[in-house]
């Protein structure tokens, strides 16, 4: 069986690089982009079977763009993606306990930066989880 294939969006070269190596420890297949630009680039190249999206590149909000983006797109509308985010860090503001609305926001769930390997491992089994049982 073909390792699962985690694709990470994310204009943080440190964190790309040590989020990588921390997936890699399971096994995971792992490819990165630096901007959505990209990311969707490396998708229509190969198809992952988890994205890790952050929120804020770029000039903004490009996360949220590019989550729209591929949930309109029926090639890649049923990967499950995994928000990466440090807007508490970076704000003070905290996501709700309750779901965003998936208009809004149409990813499957979030994570804090910084977190816990086994948080992330625990995410990504989830929703890969969810996934085939759907």
């Amino acid at each position: 069986m073909a390792a699962t294939s985690i694709l990470i969006i994310d204009d943080d070269p440190e964190f790309v690089e040590l989020t990588k190596a921390i997936l890699e420890t399971q096994q995971y297949d792992v490819s990165c982009a630096y901007d959505a630009h990209e990311g969707f680039t490396k998708l229509e190249e190969r198809i992952s079977d988890v994205i890790l999206l952050d929120i804020m590149m770029g000039k903004g909000a490009e996360g949220f763009i590019f989550a729209r983006k591929i949930r309109k797109d029926h090639r890649f509308a049923k990967i499950p993606i995994l928000m990466v985010t440090s807007m508490r860090e970076q704000t003070g503001f905290d996501f709700p306990g309750e779901p965003i609305h998936p208009k809004f926001l149409p990813v499957d769930e979030y994570i804090e930066k910084p977190f816990e390997p086994q948080v992330l491992f625990e995410k990504i089994e989830r929703q890969l989880a969810k996934r085939n049982a759907g």
